[in-house]
């Protein structure tokens, strides 16, 4: 499968296993000097390859592209490594991270692949402007972070390690959160 294919299928993956409603989220996959990234606006259930927008490494922007395509860009040029960035709304890790500077994983497989989850504070005025930077920063040293009331960025080597991040990090959020719900930690 080439890799604009994956990354649709694993766009409309974020959105059937509900990390994103049908209008959120977004993701792109690099190779060489550009990187392809969804439509601002884009629905995950119609989106084709076709629909992916070109973005170059040098900081050009393609029309239409998604609002974070400049916060992909940062993270591309921070991260030499990473060949996916995706970013979904999932309930559970957006919920489990209001209030807090890191998130913790209480489970086994959220402890294996996260130590910690950063989680940042940019308020909603100033996303725009600086979460490119902040994002960017963080996801040197760790694979996953979240923005406090908003959603979470993976990155990864391939798509479907990006993909993996944002699952188990979901996962570790709603066993968090059932198992603060039955006085259990």
């Amino acid at each position: 499968m080439k890799i604009k294919d994956q990354l649709v299928q694993h766009y409309l993956w974020l959105r059937q296993y509900g990390l994103n409603d049908s209008h959120s989220g977004n993701a792109s996959v690099r190779n060489g000097d550009v990187f392809w990234i969804t439509p601002t606006g884009c629905c995950a259930d119609l989106i084709s390859s076709g629909d992916l927008v070109e973005c170059q490494m040098a900081g050009v922007i393609g029309d239409s592209a998604s609002l974070d395509a400049c916060l992909h860009l940062a993270v591309y040029q921070s991260n030499p490594q990473t060949r996916a960035l995706l970013h979904c709304h999932g309930p559970y890790s957006v919920a489990m991270t209001m209030d807090n500077e890191e998130f913790l994983p209480a489970d086994f497989e959220g402890q294996l692949y996260f130590s910690r989850v950063p989680v940042l504070t940019i308020p909603y005025d100033q996303y725009v402007h600086r979460a490119p930077i902040m994002v960017a920063e963080v996801l040197v040293d760790y694979p996953i972070v979240v923005v406090r009331g908003h959603g979470v960025y993976a990155c990864a080597k391939s798509t479907n390690l990006a993909y993996k991040w944002l699952c188990s990090l979901e996962l570790s959020a709603k066993t968090a959160f059932i198992a603060k719900q039955a006085g259990k930690i």
